[in-house]
């Protein structure tokens, strides 16, 4: 390895949503540097399985009313 060009490779905590904390290894920060997370794996849906609601409809109403005057080429 080329010395001088990779990152600094230290221990880091890492505070999850909970308050659980752990400690890891990371190139983020300096040593001794404190992560809190805003979303992990006790609270990101694709992990919970509780999904937020999507107003999917509305949104896809409101474009069609926004362009409903524009007309498909034909090809």
């Amino acid at each position: 390895m080329k010395k001088d060009i990779h990152p600094d490779y230290h221990e880091i905590t890492v505070i999850m949503t909970d308050g659980s904390e752990f400690k890891t290894r990371s190139t983020i920060g300096k040593e001794g540097d404190v992560v809190r997370l805003d979303i992990d794996p006790l609270s990101h849906p694709a992990w919970t399985g509780v999904y937020r609601l999507i107003d999917s409809g509305g949104q896809l109403a409101k474009f069609n009313k926004r362009f409903a005057t524009f007309k498909k080429k034909p090809a």
